[in-house]
């Protein structure tokens, strides 16, 4: 049987998919590994038998098409989140890595490790295989000049070390983020205070108001609505007298008029103070021959524009109140981009709503499909943005690598929604399904390369390697909770995904994400990544050089 799957890497690879979700799925102790069960499953495939490892190609697939895919979803969250974080949490995450970094040197003293050694503890702690990519390089120019038996030790030693280290470094990271969840939830009154602090998705209300308050009397409607930068609530409809009509900018406030608006709890109480009072009776659907309608917006010429873009009252004589994107409602906003698969609650006239329907699109066909002109063109530029050398000081480089690029084109990309006549979003569950593949590809084989290097190596003693891996690995990711979770005081589920960015580590996003209904990991995981990515690899290359060029320190 292991001839046969050794000759066939294709069965191997579906098998190692199947029996990790198979294995996911179990409970231990109120822990599902989910995905990530891949992972472990392909490590035993690469233990088993060195000829089951999977082609390097399986994982840079999986990997480009996973993080390409993350950074199309994220795109407009990621570039939002610096409009309320900074570039403090680059740093932050830059810093914590640095520490590791010093750790790392630390040990190697009190374990009496080589240099590149040291170089591969890191990595695999950290579990950046760019950082390693880098370090062997580095390794190789250095040892230039060394008899041949040494270069050669120098330039396997990393890989050694970190074949060594990257289980722990996986299971390490989702074991703290599952007793820091499992602790922090225990907590009823911090489990309350996260919840507050970054709502996952708020209940919105439709109601209606009554014009009693005079500064508004006579304004149109965005003039009225001027002086606050974001109101929180869309106004659908407006009752003047005995006329129902939909709201546009252009709609004159008088008193004693009535008007519809939906939003949050908080958006309510600012309408009634804008209006002034709320009405004894909601103003509803269906009065006047204005009704609503869930359309799909499946229409490329729509997707990726404003919901300013569109103008729709001056265009089409319709409002949108309502965004479904995935399984969360939001309030739309002026900037509010439209996406494929998004399901809006539109408010029209009656005879009106066949011709916002066609508009629209709502074709269920039209969203179950991929443009893969504008896939494989953006993956094409992350790849090529992933191998353009970056230079640094005395003759060094690194790459942002199969990750990297896709990743930073994914979020640019994702942020543009469209360039001309080219839409770079997709539908949501294309992208689900999209990521989902790619990341049970990347599990599979970098599992299968791991546990060949884990049974390789462990042959030679290596308790002392996986002890001080697994310590350095404990160290980064509790470090990132406490000031994640007691510091900044911020949301389980942000934490969650903070770790992941850090530990650059998909498996982690994976279960994270298993483990809280919003977006949050995602988000802080893409705010993270690029900063802690590129700082790996720079930190991978100078522990290496600091401990080679100067082996006393």
């Amino acid at each position: 049987m292991l001839d046969l799957l050794a000759e066939n890497p294709l069965p191997v690879l579906f098998i190692i998919i199947g029996t990790g979700y198979l294995i996911g799925s179990i409970s231990f102790f109120g822990l599902k590994l989910g995905v990530a069960a891949v992972l472990f499953v392909g490590m035993v495939f690469g233990a088993l038998d060195h000829r089951l490892i999977l082609p390097d190609n399986i994982y840079i697939i999986g990997v480009v098409i996973f993080v390409y895919a993350i950074g199309l979803q994220s795109g407009h969250g990621f570039f939002a989140s610096f409009r309320k974080r900074g570039l403090r949490f680059s740093l932050l995450a830059c810093m914590i890595l640095a520490a590791g970094a010093i750790l790392a040197l630390i040990l190697r003293k009190y374990i009496g490790l080589s240099g590149p050694s040291t170089a591969g503890l890191f990595c695999g702690a950290i579990t950046s295989t760019p950082a390693l990519a880098a370090a062997v390089e580095t390794a190789k120019n250095l040892s230039s000049n060394l008899p041949p038996e040494i270069r050669s030790l120098n330039i396997s030693s990393p890989v050694v070390v970190y074949g060594l280290t990257y289980p722990f470094g996986v299971f390490g990271a989702i074991l703290s983020l599952f007793i820091a969840n499992k602790l922090i939830r225990s907590n009823r009154a911090k489990a309350t205070a996260e919840e507050h602090a970054e709502p996952v998705q708020e209940m919105i209300f439709s109601r209606t108001f009554i014009v009693t308050n005079p500064a508004v009397e006579g304004k149109t409607v965005v003039k009225a609505l001027a002086p606050l930068k974001d109101c929180g609530f869309v106004l659908s409809r407006i009752k003047k007298g005995n006329k129902i009509d939909i709201v546009s900018s252009g709609t004159i406030l008088e008193m004693n008029d009535r008007v519809v608006a939906a939003g949050n709890a908080d958006a309510m109480e600012r309408a009634r103070l804008i209006f002034g009072e709320l009405a004894p009776e909601h103003l509803l659907t269906g009065l006047g021959g204005i009704t609503y309608r869930r359309i799909f917006v499946s229409n490329k010429s729509v997707a990726g524009k404003s919901i300013r873009e569109l103008n729709l009252s001056r265009e089409l004589n319709a409002i949108v109140t309502r965004v479904r994107r995935g399984d969360v409602d939001i309030v739309p906003g002026p900037d509010t981009v439209l996406e494929m698969g998004d399901r809006i609650r539109v408010i029209t006239r009656q005879e009106n709503m066949a011709r916002v329907t066609r508009y629209f699109g709502d074709s269920l066909k039209s969203i179950s499909e991929t443009d893969y002109l504008s896939l494989s063109l953006g993956i094409v530029l992350g790849v090529f943005l992933g191998m353009i050398p970056i230079p640094l000081s005395h003759g060094l480089s690194f790459k942002l690598g199969f990750a990297g690029g896709p990743l930073i084109v994914g979020l640019i990309l994702g942020r543009l929604g469209r360039t001309g006549p080219i839409t770079w979003d997709m539908p949501f569950n294309a992208n689900l399904v999209l990521r989902q593949v790619g990341l049970v590809f990347f599990l599979a084989a970098i599992g299968t390369k791991a546990g060949d290097g884990f049974s390789a190596t462990f042959q030679i003693g290596g308790w002392r390697l996986i002890a001080a891996g697994a310590l350095l690995t404990t160290f980064s990711t509790t470090l990132t909770i406490l000031i994640g979770y007691k510091y900044l005081k911020l949301p389980m589920g942000a934490v969650m995904g903070m770790v992941s960015g850090i530990q650059t580590q998909s498996a982690c996003l994976a279960f994270a994400n298993q483990q809280t209904d919003s977006d949050l990991p995602n988000i802080w995981y893409t705010t993270v990544f690029p900063a802690s990515m590129v700082s790996k690899i720079i930190l991978a290359q100078i522990i290496l050089s600091i401990a080679m060029l100067f082996p006393w320190i």
